[in-house]
């Protein structure tokens, strides 16, 4: 057969490229929320994937008690035990390499639309910052601060631990690793998690295992 009527060959077949499976639209718990003090928009449609969602499971970690929170940073989860056996998991974003915190604390104490007073040891990284250090009084809450809605405070032995469970988390930036060692959640979600969070609940929060393959932000 000569080369002007040879066939050509089809391309294999795990060469053609399916379809990108569209995200469904965001369930009506991701909505704007009114009566806040500052706006709470809503979450975008098709930023945010489905396992990342509020929902409730199975208890996956059936030796902690009810109303204690685990974090699993590498799955970017955090869970809520509740009674007989379920838990509620929100996606999260977690702590960028080096500034990761792992290890048990308690909920000290919660706050709505929180000051952010930014250590003495961030702003010795991001001397832009010092404006809102602690001697200076920080950063009021609302559109702008990093804490977001709502913030859990993280004690160890009655000690500040200065890592923050914390809404304010950008959709797109969710299930990555992203800050210096908060735990960063969609508002809606803080906001949700805040109301059911009992005084001096437990916090555990799984050490991290990547190898570095994240996507950092910052």
């Amino acid at each position: 057969m000569s080369p002007d009527t040879m066939s050509t060959p089809a391309a294999p077949a795990d060469a053609i490229t399916a379809p990108a499976v569209p995200i469904p639209p965001m369930p009506a718990r991701y909505g704007a929320i009114s009566g806040e003090p500052h706006p709470v928009p809503a979450v975008p449609e098709g930023v945010v994937p489905p396992e990342l969602w509020r929902q409730e499971i199975a208890n996956p970690y059936p030796d902690r008690n009810p109303t204690d929170i685990v974090v699993d940073p590498d799955a970017a989860f955090l869970f809520l035990i509740l009674p007989e056996g379920r838990a509620l998991r929100y996606g999260v974003s977690v702590g960028r390499a080096g500034f990761a915190w792992a290890g048990e604390s308690v909920v000290q104490f919660t706050r709505s639309w929180p000051r952010w007073k930014v250590p003495d040891t961030m702003i010795a990284r991001q001397p832009e910052l010092a404006p809102y250090s602690v001697n200076n009084g920080g950063m009021a809450g609302g559109p702008g601060n990093p804490l977001g809605a709502r913030a859990l405070y993280l004690f160890q032995d009655g000690v500040d631990t200065l890592y923050r469970i914390h809404g304010g988390s950008e959709p797109e930036y969710l299930g990555k690793a992203v800050s210096s060692g908060c735990i960063r959640m969609l508002d809606q979600d803080a906001i949700d998690l805040e109301q059911r969070v009992r005084h001096h609940a437990r916090v555990l929060v799984l050490p991290s295992f990547d190898n570095g393959n994240r996507t950092f932000i910052y």
